[in-house]
Parts: C-alpha cells; structure tokens; sequence
C-alpha cells in the first residue's frame, strides 16, 4: 500500500481521464489508470512508475470490470477513488441515429458506469470510506438539439448518482458529479464523436451546420483540462466535497440560464399544479 489515495481512474488513455490520472500521481497519490487499449496507456504514462498500474478495462463487458478491480486491490490493498470518465459522444438528429447506435451509447456512457460502480462499492463499504466521481457533462443538465442520444445518457447518469448518494453516505461514501461544458480534450475528434448513421434528407442541412458548429470549436474550446484535473484531484481531499461542479465558464451560464426557464415554468404552471390534489 502506498501512501496517499488509490484512484482507479476509467478512460485514462486520453483526455480529462489522463489528465486526472497524471494529475494524481503528481499529488503522490497511486493510480489504476484503465481503458480498453493497454498499450497507449503505457505509451502515455511509460514503464516502471511505483505508484501506477496500467490495466485493461472494457466497462461494457462486466466481467472485464471485474477483473480489472481484482488487479487494482491486488496492487494497491484498496480504492479510495473511483473515477467514472470513460464515454463517447453521439451526435445527431434522434431520426437518424440507428437503434444500434443508441443501445451502444446507453452501453458505454450509462451501464459502464453502473458496472464500475457496482464491482467498486463492496470494496468502499467495507473500508467504510471512498470517493465516487464521476464525469457527467452539462448536458446532464440541459437538453440539446441534434444530440439526444448524448444528453439522454448524461441525464440518466445524473440521476443515478443523485439516487445513490444518500444510499452510500452511511458508509462514508461521498460523490460528485462533474458537469463540464466544452474542454480541450480530443472530445470533438474522430475516436470520441460519432454521427447518425441514417442521414435523413429532411434533416441534412441540419446535421451539416452541426458537424460544421463542432468542428469549428476542435481545438478552440474554452475549458483547460489540466486545471480541472488538478481541481477534481484537490476535491478528494476535502471533508465534503461538492456534489455537484458545473466545470468552465459555459457549462456555468447554460446551467444558470435553464435554471432560470425552469423556475419560470413552474411558476407560470403553480395554479393548475396544485389544482389537482382531492378536495377538502
């Protein structure tokens, strides 16, 4: 056992979660650092480090989990962090996204996260302490056009670890959820970002303003991973750590701004709302 947490960090081999990880071990802390290509793992991180394992971790494949848990608390004796972030995007108009395509979404975004979730928490239950944190998006929070499939899976995150909070909390578990908007990360390319497979006439011109919107944010995107890595590294080490972190100045203002919408819609709703209860 080293000193320091043990952080057991999914989707390490690029983007926020190898920002995290190195982030991490610069802390002093030791990390499990997975994802489903080993090797460019071990080509970032390299050889030999004391306080890093580098495994092989499929979340949609349960047993792949499995396993990948049994080395980390072979290596380490324990996990004090677990960090949800191994996802994709899909985009595009709901028409033109295949079943298939959807089902792979909710696989890899949705129950990856309830498979790591589930193989990790026996092991914090019994140490009575642990941190979930888990990388979730602003559009957990906000719909979008021509990306519902995407949101759909971040929504559904959201009120999973929402759910599960109160129910981990008596064994020392807390969570946060992350909630970032647009980082400098490889998010908008190739490997990470998908499209309808279906190209619907009707919706063609639709779908090439928003191919063209996101390729023309690659590389200008307003969110530096490094800082937020270092920050989500420092939360781990907090009495209470927050619950919930809207992460860069775009996932802050469509927050505030749907926050708002939805308290008017309430409101203007209130009357007919409380209309419906039996009367006397």
């Amino acid at each position: 056992m080293t000193e320091g947490k043990v952080w057991f960090i999914t989707g390490a081999s690029r983007g926020l979660g190898a920002e995290i990880a190195r982030a991490a071990l610069d802390a002093g802390h030791a990390v499990v650092a997975t994802g489903r290509r080993p090797d460019t793992l071990a080509s970032r991180f390299g050889d030999g480090h004391p306080t890093l394992l580098v495994t092989a971790l499929d979340v949609t494949t349960p047993r792949s989990v499995e396993t990948a848990v049994e080395a980390a608390l072979a290596r380490f004796g324990r996990i004090d962090v677990l960090v949800n972030n191994a996802g994709y995007g899909l985009f595009g108009y709901f028409e033109d996204l295949t079943p298939g395509q959807i089902e792979a979404q909710f696989a890899t975004n949705v129950f990856g996260v309830l498979h790591v979730t589930r193989a990790v928490l026996p092991h914090m239950r019994a140490q009575r302490s642990g941190y979930l944190l888990t990388v979730s998006s602003v559009s957990g929070l906000v719909g979008g056009e021509g990306r519902s499939a995407y949101h759909a899976s971040k929504f559904a995150i959201e009120g999973f670890l929402e759910s599960i909070r109160p129910e981990v909390a008596p064994f020392g578990i807390s969570s946060t959820l992350v909630e970032p908007g647009y980082l400098r990360t490889e998010f908008l390319g190739e490997e990470s970002l998908v499209y309808g497979e279906q190209e619907i006439d009707a919706y063609a011109a639709a779908t090439a303003g928003l191919r063209s919107s996101q390729e023309a944010k690659r590389g200008l995107e307003e969110g530096d991973p490094r800082k937020l890595a270092r920050l989500l590294v420092g939360f781990a080490d907090v009495p209470a750590p927050p619950p919930r972190f809207l992460a860069g100045a775009d996932a802050y203002g469509l927050a505030v701004a749907d926050l708002a919408r939805r308290e008017g819609e309430a409101s203007a709703g209130r009357d007919l709302s409380l209309s419906i209860g039996f009367d006397g």
